[in-house]
Order: C-alpha cells, then structure tokens, then sequence
C-alpha cells in the first residue's frame, strides 16, 4: 500500500482541477486570493459523512463571514453528489474525484485501519489553504461529529 508524505503548514496546496455535483469544472485555482477550506470525506449519504457536510452547511454564513470558503470532495460520482447536495440543502461546491488523484496528493487516500483490518481509503482530512495557496492548516484522521466546530474554535471562527 502507498502511503504519500502527509501535506504540513507551509507546504503549497496541490492544485486540482474537479467536477462539482452539477459537472461544472471547480479549480482550487478559482480560490485564489481567498482562503478556503477543503475537506475530504470518504462517502456522500453516510451517516460520519452527512453530519460533517451539515455541520459545514450550518457554519458557513459565519466561516464566509471571516472570509473562509468552504470546498468538499469525495470519491463519489457527480450523481450522487447532486443527489447528497439536495437531501441536506448543501450550500457549498462538492467535488467529484473519482479517479483518487486529487486525494492521493493530498495524502487523503492511503492506508487505514479498521477493528484490525488494513485498507486503503479515504483518510478524512481538512485543510485551510490560505490567500497565496499555501497550506495553513492540515489536520488528518479527523472526526465527522463535531469536527467543524473544533476547527471554528481552532481558526477563531
């Protein structure tokens, strides 16, 4: 199993390139000048998964009040990401990579481990990625419940 060097403050952001739940091509190069966090999660509909996205929805007047955006992107096909996006009124681009790339160089996609049994998956992940496209936070192996409210104390949000 391939394990890529995880990403640290100060390391520049890999750029990507994805579709959004609507097919429409969203860069991490669109962002620039602003700061934004993006967040990997492993599968759109899922419990974990479901609760982070919401959390998101629900603190993003506030994040984009400090001037934050808010990007999620997932393994999923861009179907099922629409279909997320409109059972929980998401309000915030989710991305599609179904191919892994963008995950793999983000050190978002590797080796797990679950009740003993090793895997690769998705290694649920948040990055602040600053003005310049500098990564200013990265955090791995987060939790979905409560995640985001630890990160708005982090960031002072």
């Amino acid at each position: 199993m391939t394990d890529t060097k995880k990403l640290e403050p100060g390391d520049t952001a890999p750029a990507f390139s994805l579709p959004d739940a609507d097919g429409n091509t969203v860069s991490l190069s669109d962002y620039a000048g602003k700061k934004v966090i993006v967040y990997f999660y492993p599968a759109a509909s899922t419990p974990g998964c479901t609760k982070q996205a919401c959390d998101f929805r629900d603190s993003l007047a506030e994040l984009n009040g400090e001037g934050l955006e808010v990007i999620g992107i997932s393994p999923d096909k861009e179907a099922k990401l629409a279909k997320f996006r409109d059972a929980e009124g998401l309000n915030f681009p989710l991305l599609s990579d179904v191919e892994k790339t963008t995950l793999k160089a983000w050190a978002a996609f590797g080796e797990k481990k679950n009740y003993g049994k090793v895997y690769e998956g998705v290694i649920r992940s948040t990055f602040l990625v600053d003005e310049a496209g500098k990564i200013e936070v990265a955090q791995y192996n987060v939790r979905a419940t409560g995640h985001v409210a630890k990160l708005r104390r982090d960031l002072s949000v």
